[in-house]
């Protein structure tokens, strides 16, 4: 069965993005975008390799996206504004697309995959721009860029699971946790 006119690579991520962002990653199935779209289940393989290629493409795209969003945090915001406005984008990025922030994770390593390894970097560089910007050395930056990354998943996950249960307003906790965070980077600047 050939493909059904219309229907393209980004027709199918971009189906299997909102159910994800919907109903969970999980719920991304190769049955679930092919109804979405309208075309039987062993159509999709002419456009992905499985689910587990479905994934990659969603991992694609999702890293594109948040590329896009820090790259625009950052450019609007001087030095000094540009990690907070990069965390706020991140926090936003993860709550408004749940599904595409879980097709995340698991991160390639060098070697594995070099196309989706070089997308899920290009955030990560842009982060790491900011930081040389305020003076954190190249040798601390990936230690550094990992506590940061660590803290902000963290706080996504807690917030969007329901972690957060005390009547305190969860965005001014936030703004503090990113200010600890960037008072300790610029700390380590001397």
């Amino acid at each position: 069965m050939g493909r059904k006119v219309g229907i393209t690579l980004k027709d199918v991520v971009g189906a299997a993005a909102t159910i994800a962002d919907r109903d969970g990653l999980e719920a991304a199935s190769l049955s679930a975008v092919a109804d979405g779209l309208g075309i039987k289940t062993p159509s999709m393989y002419n456009h992905v390799a499985g689910l587990a290629g479905l994934r990659r493409e969603m991992a694609l795209y999702a890293a594109v996206e948040l590329t896009e969003v820090f790259s625009t945090a950052a450019s609007s915001a001087p030095p000094d504004q540009a990690v907070r406005q990069i965390a706020d984008a991140y926090r936003r990025f993860a709550k408004e697309h749940p599904g595409l922030y879980s097709a995340l994770s698991p991160a390639p390593r060098p070697g594995e995959d070099d196309e989706l390894y070089e997308a899920m970097a290009a955030p990560v560089l842009i982060l790491a721009e900011a930081l040389a910007s305020l003076g954190v050395a190249a040798d601390d930056a990936i230690h550094l860029l990992r506590g940061l990354r660590a803290t902000l998943h963290g706080f996504v996950d807690l917030e969007t699971n329901g972690g957060f249960g005390m009547p305190v307003d969860i965005d001014t906790s936030f703004s503090r946790a990113v200010d600890v965070m960037v008072s300790g980077l610029l700390s380590q600047t001397g």
